[in-house]
C-alpha cells in the first residue's frame, strides 16, 4: 500500500516513534519532519507518539510538535499519558526482582535503572552520557527490586552487541526489547506489553481500526507496532529484522525520515 496507489486508503491515525524516526542522534527534530507532522494535524488526523522514552523525556517533543491534546504511548507501551493537562491513563507494572537478580548474577557491573513515571529514574549507578533524563536517584539492587516498575533498563557500553544479545537470551523473558546501534541497551517491559498493545487501545479510543493506522519506526522495539499497523514504515537505517516487519522502507532521519511519506498522504 502506498501513497501512489490511489485514494482508496488513507491513514486515519499516524503513530510515530521518536528517536531515529522523528529526531536525529543529537535529539534534533528536522524542520521538514515537523512541517510534515503539521500537515497531519491540519488534516484533523490524530498523531500519536509511540516511544521507548519515559513521559518526561517525551513531553518536550510533544510540545515542540505542538500536538493537540491527546494520548501518548511511552515506555514501550507500559505507560499511556494524556496531555495536556497531564494524566497518566495507564501504567502497567511488574516485579523487577527476578530480572535484577539474574543480571547481577550473569552480568555483574551492568548499569540498572527503573523508571519513576514523570519524575526520572532509580538506578544503581550513573549511566554514561545523557542516556537518561529527569531526577536520578542512586539505589542498591535490593532497593531497586523493592516495588513494581513499568520497566527495567540495562546499559553497559563496554559490552558488545553479541554480549547483550546473549544477555537477552539468558534472561529468557517475554517483553524484552533491545536497542543496538544507539548503544548497548536492554529495555525490559511487562510480559506481553509493547507499543502495539498500547496503540490498539489508543486507536480504539479514536474509533480507528489497526488497518487504518500508519506507523513509523526504526528500532527492534517497533517491530510489533509495524506489523500491527495497516501500513508499517521502517526508517532507511533500521536493522534488517525491523525492515522485514514493515510494509515499506523510507529514508533515514538524516535524509528526511518520515517527511516525504507523510507529505504523500497529507500534502
Amino acid at each position: 500500500m502506498s501513497a501512489s496507489a490511489g485514494q482508496a486508503w488513507r491513514p486515519r491515525l499516524v503513530a510515530l516513534d521518536i528517536d531515529g524516526t522523528l529526531v536525529d542522534r543529537n535529539g534534533l527534530l528536522p524542520r521538514a519532519v515537523a512541517e510534515a507532522v503539521e500537515l497531519v494535524i491540519q488534516a484533523g488526523v490524530p498523531v500519536v507518539l509511540a516511544t521507548g522514552r519515559s513521559w518526561h523525556g517525551t513531553r518536550p517533543i510533544f510540545d515542540e510538535l505542538s500536538l493537540p491534546a491527546g494520548p501518548t504511548v511511552c515506555s514501550n507501551g507500559a505507560v499511556v499519558v494524556r496531555y495536556p493537562p497531564q494524566e497518566i491513563v495507564k501504567a502497567i507494572t511488574f516485579d523487577p526482582r527476578p530480572v535484577i537478580t539474574q543480571v547481577e548474577q550473569f552480568a555483574p557491573g551492568t548499569l540498572i535503572a527503573v523508571e519513576e513515571i514523570g519524575i526520572g529514574y532509580r538506578l544503581n549507578s550513573r549511566l554514561p552520557g545523557e542516556d537518561l533524563t529527569g531526577e536520578l536517584m542512586i539505589e542498591d539492587a535490593e532497593q531497586l527490586s523493592s516495588r513494581p516498575v513499568t520497566r527495567v533498563i540495562l546499559r553497559d557500553p563496554t559490552r558488545s552487541e553479541e554480549e547483550f544479545l546473549a544477555l537477552a537470551r539468558h534472561l529468557g523473558m517475554h517483553g524484552v526489547t533491545y536497542f543496538i546501534g544507539w548503544g548497548s541497551w536492554l529495555d525490559i517491559a511487562p510480559d506481553g506489553v509493547n507499543k502495539a498493545t498500547a496503540l490498539a487501545e489508543v486507536a480504539a479510543g479514536f474509533g480507528v481500526a489497526a488497518a487504518d493506522v500508519i506507523a513509523f519506526g526504526d528500532g527492534r522495539n517497533d517491530i510489533e507496532m509495524l506489523r500491527w499497523a495497516g501500513r508499517g514504515v521502517a526508517m532507511g537505517d533500521a536493522p534488517d529484522e525491523v525492515k522485514a516487519a514493515a510494509d515499506d522502507v523510507t529514508k533515514t532521519i538524516d535524509d528526511g525520515g518520515p517527511a516525504a511519506e507523510l507529505r504523500g498522504w497529507f500534502g
